[in-house]
């Protein structure tokens, strides 16, 4: 069938509003017709060409959400109309799938930033030619795609999709790096060091696990305001700081149980390290390319303090987006004020103003 999608045609290349072909389901695919999309810096670094088995054309976008028009035959769980959000893919017999940490999948880069399906063939075409994506076996950033069962995520169907489409990865990662990661405990401090969507989304995620002290620090006076908003009882504009540490200490008396780093900039991440109490945890949430390093002090890290990074909130999707969206449903995790929306043709526009921090988390709403 023809849809209409947002193709890349080289790195660095803005997108273009396409007609192309996409391929029937699969025995075990869905049809998914796409009412909105999230975008996340990890589409545009595909966009780049930050990924070298991402081929050109490509259609990226990894955050969709629609309904179920036709399934393949040895699909079980869903059927035609169901409401649907698309997750992040694994294989599903690694030795960590096998032990249920699918985040971590061995085969996860292949499957999320290979450009085909696992067999090698492109569910885009156009004029007989492949057009490349399977995106996180999703590529989102059209009216239509396929997306196989494994990795589908059945919503109630009272959740508006062009919000249910953002807790596909940066308020899943973000929070859950709160609740499953973290398992952050009421009464403790909390610091997130950037306050976009997955910072605010971890912020809001400290809420509801009522911890106290909530610090956000960020450059953006908007996005701090948003975050007190939200439940932060602190913000600090990190804007030509040097005190930073030492106001997130003074605030916290010992210094902060739980840090959360979302920037990826190496100096950063040694303040998040550095505001840690002893036995605290920090959580490297950015994405930071290839090569780049940080450091610390020994000694300070041996006082039981600990840092790890994060990928996906350690969530299994199935289990963990439902509650997430019966806390949005309930008022709990208001996702929706992250959110700016968008048509599909203004793709372009979304990008440059997710890049220039007027918008926290783009949505794109599909046309049909």
């Amino acid at each position: 069938m023809q849809i209409t999608a947002a193709v890349a045609r080289a790195a660095f290349a803005p997108f273009t509003i396409e007609t192309v072909d996409l391929d029937n389901p699969r025995d075990d695919e869905l049809l998914v017709e796409v009412v909105a999309s999230g975008m996340c810096q990890t589409d545009q670094h595909g966009r780049d060409g930050y990924f070298p088995t991402m081929k050109f054309p490509a259609v990226f976008g990894h955050e969709g959400a629609g309904i179920v028009r036709a399934v393949g035959r040895a699909v079980k769980e869903f059927r035609a109309g169901d409401h649907v959000m698309m997750a992040y893919p694994w294989c599903g017999h690694c030795a960590n799938c096998r032990d249920h940490k699918p985040s971590y999948c061995l085969d996860v880069r292949e499957l999320k930033m290979g450009g085909t399906r696992p067999d090698g063939s492109t569910i885009h075409s156009q004029n007989g030619k492949p057009v490349y994506g399977s995106f996180f076996q999703q590529s989102s950033f059209g009216t239509f795609t396929l997306a196989h069962e494994r990795f589908a995520v059945k919503l109630r169907q009272d959740m508006p999709l062009d919000i249910a489409c953002a807790f596909a990865c940066g308020a899943q990662t973000g929070a859950g790096a709160v609740l499953n990661s973290l398992a952050a405990k009421t009464g403790e401090s909390f610091v997130v060091f950037g306050a976009g969507a997955v910072g605010l989304s971890s912020l809001m995620a400290a809420k509801l696990a009522g911890c106290d002290p909530i610090i956000a620090v960020d450059v953006h006076e908007h996005r701090l305001k948003l975050a007190r908003d939200l439940g932060a009882t602190h913000t600090i504009n990190h804007g030509g700081r040097a005190d930073v540490v030492a106001e997130i200490k003074k605030l916290t008396g010992q210094g902060a149980r739980y840090a959360i780093e979302t920037s990826a900039l190496p100096a950063v991440l040694r303040e998040a390290i550095d505001v840690l109490m002893p036995a605290g945890t920090c959580i490297l949430l950015g994405s930071a390319r290839p090569g780049t390093e940080s450091s610390f002090e020994m000694p300070f890290l041996q006082n039981g303090r600990s840092v790890r990074g994060v990928v996906q909130g350690d969530s299994v999707p199935k289990e963990f987006i439902p509650k997430l969206i019966d806390h949005f449903m309930a008022g709990r995790f208001p996702l929706d004020r992250t959110i700016t929306y968008y048509a599909l043709a203004d793709i372009n526009r979304a990008a440059k103003e997710s890049n220039e921090g007027k918008t926290i988390k783009p949505v794109l709403r599909m046309p049909h």
